[in-house]
């Protein structure tokens, strides 16, 4: 299996060579020369597998230079007990009838990135072995709350690898940045921005096109890499959760073998939602891609009208990890759906660079549309949400999770598509307690609270336990405080270097 460049302008590279790099260093972003398929025997199958076993058969199939006895190894350190709280590693919560919640929180840092930074640390490890390099990694994240402690805690004391990374001063939550912020390791450094999430994560990928500053990091004895989803490392071990969730279907008698499904995914980066829709094209039977967004809703505007447009207000919402307007795994997104058509896909984001926006072709726009909707939830229905699923099914879910069903709700009231559907649950409701406990009942909430207090009096609202890697997080020591502009990202690169 070789990886190329959407923009087709790069050689081809072998997977360890796709996930050493990040992104293409010429710009555009890796993906795999051919999906592989999976028969419909072997998709049902998987209902008689772990979760374990479901991992090791997908990243097989897109590894291929990694050799069975190093993916089993990344595989067992990866998902296992001391890891995730649950042995099915992720689970299935039955809202309704026709909708199932996919819990992808019960990870270290209580979010779904979780489910990649665990694994991808060791396939980055193993990739640097094979070649042969004597430069250490030097990996840059932007993040808008939850990937930052995913990568730090998978990354952490990793050995050859030094991880950086940028969040938004003001865009994240009190405590997805004490989560960050109180991470040990002495191979990792955090750093609060003072602008949006969009900021960090253009000034990272414009680091990784500057050949001049990559020579400077050279020189200093580092070679980049990427622990966001712009990494293929990052993105291929969430296609496999969407297989796990379709065996558990099976495994409930929910579905019968070969029915096809929905999937709601609530989504900034479009990240998420594309790993469903390689998961798709590798055989798993899907209906409709639901596409949630919050009110930062340029992904919702451009399923709907075929343009692009980043041109808009930048607003901060109540689900920040959502509060994106340059989603960058639409990229890879465009490029299957047009046939790997690189000279449209980099006309495209020659034009998003220059004016902002672009527009879609009519053909690339009918075919996205046969399978891909948009809609988005404002402010009031996002906690309107949380109330309504509280106190119709007492679950309690976090506010990007509520994105998903309201979202999945307008769809259903819409097209009345009875369709089993799959709805993705991002985070743990702890790591955004304030939203969700004033959703549920407001009139607990003092001025005196801090936001770590409002999680204990969650846990004694709800009953709700609270996740494992929230508990006790007022008391750890701050480790990093670091802060920077956007113009001095590479500034303060060298300093910690």
């Amino acid at each position: 299996m070789k990886y190329i460049s959407t923009r087709g302008n790069y050689d081809k590279v072998d997977a360890s060579e796709a996930i050493r790099l990040g992104m293409v260093p010429t710009g555009g972003l890796f993906v795999p020369e051919e999906i592989p398929t999976l028969s419909r025997e072997t998709i049902n199958s998987m209902q008689n597998s772990s979760y374990q076993e479901i991992v090791e058969k997908i990243l097989d199939e897109f590894l291929t230079d990694y050799t069975e006895q190093e993916l089993q190894e990344a595989v067992a350190k990866a998902y296992n007990c001391d890891n995730f709280s649950v042995e099915e590693i992720t689970s299935l919560y039955k809202l309704d009838d026709n909708s199932h919640v996919l819990e992808l929180w019960h990870g270290p840092t209580a979010a779904f990135k979780d489910l990649a930074l665990q694994v991808m640390p060791y396939l980055l490890s193993q990739a640097i072995e094979k070649e042969e390099t004597d430069k250490d990694i030097l990996i840059l994240v932007a993040t808008s709350g939850d990937t930052g402690k995913a990568a730090l805690e998978g990354f952490k004391n990793v050995d050859g690898i030094e991880i950086i990374v940028f969040y938004p001063e003001e865009g994240v939550s009190q405590v997805q940045k004490r989560q960050m912020v109180t991470t040990t390791g002495d191979n990792t450094a955090v750093v609060a921005v003072a602008g949006n999430f969009d900021d960090c994560q253009s000034s990272v990928k414009e680091i990784f096109g500057d050949q001049n500053f990559k020579e400077v990091i050279a020189d200093k004895g580092y070679q980049l890499s990427s622990a966001n989803s712009i990494n293929w490392g990052r993105l291929v071990p969430q296609i496999i959760y969407y297989f796990a969730a379709y065996a558990e279907l099976l495994n409930q008698k929910e579905i019968k073998p070969g029915e096809e499904i929905n999937i709601t995914v609530p989504t900034g980066n479009f990240g998420n939602i594309l790993a469903s829709y390689y998961a798709y094209r590798m055989g798993l039977p899907v209906n409709k891609f639901i596409c949630a967004s919050n009110d930062n809703k340029v992904l919702t505007d451009f399923f709907k009208t075929g343009v692009y447009d980043k041109n808009r207000d930048f607003k901060k919402t109540v689900s920040p990890s959502m509060d994106i307007l340059i989603s960058s795994n639409l990229e890879r997104f465009l490029f299957e759906v047009t046939g790997h058509d690189a000279q449209k896909v980099t006309n495209w984001y020659q034009q998003l660079k220059e004016e902002g926006k672009f527009e879609v072709d009519e053909e690339t726009k009918d075919r996205i549309n046969e399978i891909f909707v948009g809609e988005y939830a404002t402010e009031d229905e996002t906690k309107e949400t949380i109330q309504a699923v509280y106190q119709e099914h007492n679950y309690v879910i976090d506010p990007h999770t509520a994105v998903g069903v309201n979202v999945y709700n307008k769809y259903f009231n819409n097209y009345n598509d009875k369709t089993t559907t799959v709805i993705d649950a991002t985070a743990n409701p702890y790591k955004f307690g304030t939203t969700v406990l004033s959703a549920i009942n407001d009139s607990v909430i003092t001025d005196e609270m801090t936001e770590f207090d409002i999680l204990e009096e969650l846990n004694e609202e709800t009953g709700v336990e609270i996740h494992s890697g929230l508990e006790g997080l007022a008391n750890q020591e701050i480790k990093h405080e670091l802060k920077c502009k956007v113009d001095g990202i590479r500034d303060i690169i060298q300093q910690v270097l």
